[in-house]
Order: structure tokens, then C-alpha cells, then sequence
């Protein structure tokens, strides 16, 4: 199977006019004419994700996170992004990143079905047309009314977490959530539009969850990693079903830090 078809088969899950402006998304090193039977997912293009692609034979490298974001005025072996770039097209790996319009059309939704979220509706919309509104993360009632306590356990149970960072009063009673994987200081602001009780997100700094506690949002921060690692048995399962003559490897799921 050609790259460029299993191209088109993501692009029709997240189509690229969803993804913000500032984002760099789609194939960034290699052939659309590649032929590709192998492909790994993983949630970045780090230095192990290359050796895993290059020790599993993949033809086809898919990640969440995009390992170019800027223009390039020049690609060596100076710098580490450099470096994997070379050994991507040396390897003739082909890769593609879907970020920001994975997020829209397909993050928010899979978080929220993680978290049974009912009556749900989008946070932020970043996309508007005749026919619908898009945009990061969802908003809605949880399963039942629970303590911010209770609430915490269950985000750890539904993602598979060690534990969770809480900013609020542990025994608060809530009924309404918001989620947002990823960093998601940004959305403080629309999850008290909202009037969510809670926003589930990541990489939220000491300041911003204790002024959002000053405004009446509980603040559960499962780190970055922890909520956007489902991205990888999301594409796998996405690309099994729809391209069965595919073998799909995920990368093992690896905190990219420790608790001491």
C-alpha cells in the first residue's frame, strides 16, 4: 500500500483543515509514493521511537506531537531534530504528524468517551462551518455527582495513572467536567465560560491552578503524557480496522520522567 493512501485514510479521521494555524502537520520527511506494509505509532519522534521504527523494519513513522514546528533553513547532523530527520530519510521511513487536528477530531472525543461524559458538547471551538463547531477539548456531565477526591481516583482508573496533581477542596461535590489533553492552561478560562466544576487537563503550573481555584474550577492535572498517550491505541485500532493489510506497532507506553 502506498503512503498516500494511508495519508488520505487519517486525513478522512482528521481532516488538516481542522488544525490551528500555528501548527505543522501532515508528512514531514519522505515519499507519499512509498510503499509501506510496516507502520509504528507513537506520541513522539524521539531518538528510541527512530530506533524502534528502524529495528521493526517500519516503513511508516505516525506520531501526535510533530518533531518539526518550525521552518528549517537547514537539516545536519548539529542538532537532534536534524539528526532524526537524517535518519528517517536514511532508513527511507516515511514520516506524518497529526496534532492539533487529531486533538479536534478525535483527542477530545476519545478522552471524553474515556471518561463516559455525558451531554457533551466542545470546549474551545478553533473551527466553524454550515454544519458543525469543533474545537479542543469537551465539556459535560459526569457519570454521577462525585467529590473532587472521587473525581481524581476516577480520571487515574479511566487513563491508567499513577497518580494526579488536584488544585481545589478535595471534598467538593461535582457534577460537571471539562477535558482537555495536553497543556491545558489555555482552557481555564473557557471551562469557567462553561461553568464546569472540574477541567481535567495537563501541564497546568503552580499560578494558574490556584487562580483558578480563586474563581470557583477545580484543577485535576493528569500530565501531558497521561492523557495524549491514548493516541496510540486510538490510530492503531483506527488503522487495523480500516487497513487490515497493515501491521500497526504502538510504542510502549514510557513516562518520559520519574517520581522521586
Amino acid at each position: 500500500m502506498k503512503c498516500y493512501h494511508i495519508i488520505q485514510k487519517l486525513e478522512e479521521l482528521s481532516p488538516k483543515s481542522y488544525a490551528l494555524e500555528w501548527d505543522n502537520i501532515g508528512l514531514l520527511v519522505g515519499r507519499k509514493e512509498k510503499e509501506v506494509k510496516k507502520i509504528l505509532v507513537a506520541l513522539d519522534a524521539t531518538d528510541e521511537v527512530i530506533q524502534n521504527a528502524v529495528e521493526l523494519g517500519a516503513d511508516m513513522l505516525v506520531t501526535h506531537h510533530p518533531l518539526i514546528f518550525r521552518a528549517a533553513k537547514k537539516v545536519n547532523g548539529d542538532d537532534y531534530v536534524g539528526r532524526r530527520i537524517l535518519r528517517l530519510a536514511r532508513h527511507d521511513i516515511s514520516y506524518y504528524a497529526m496534532h492539533t487536528n487529531f486533538d479536534v477530531m478525535g483527542m477530545a472525543d476519545a478522552a471524553a468517551d474515556e471518561m463516559k461524559l455525558k451531554k457533551r458538547q466542545v470546549l474551545d471551538v478553533t473551527y466553524e462551518d454550515e454544519i458543525s463547531k469543533e474545537g479542543i477539548g469537551r465539556f459535560g456531565k459526569l457519570p454521577q455527582i462525585m467529590s473532587l477526591r472521587e473525581c481524581a481516583e476516577y480520571v487515574k482508573d479511566c487513563f491508567g495513572l499513577e497518580k494526579v496533581r488536584v488544585y481545589g477542596d478535595i471534598d467538593m461535590m461535582i457534577e460537571s467536567a471539562a477535558i482537555s489533553p495536553g497543556s491545558g492552561g489555555s482552557m481555564i478560562a473557557a471551562a469557567l465560560e462553561k461553568k464546569s466544576d472540574v477541567l481535567i487537563t495537563g501541564d497546568i503550573d503552580y499560578h494558574e491552578g490556584c487562580d483558578a481555584v480563586l474563581q470557583g474550577l477545580a484543577i485535576i492535572d493528569a500530565d501531558h503524557y497521561g492523557l495524549e498517550k491514548l493516541f496510540m491505541p486510538y490510530i492503531k485500532e483506527y488503522l487495523g480496522r480500516e487497513l487490515k493489510e497493515l501491521t500497526v506497532y504502538t510504542q510502549n507506553e514510557k513516562l518520559p520522567f520519574y517520581y522521586v
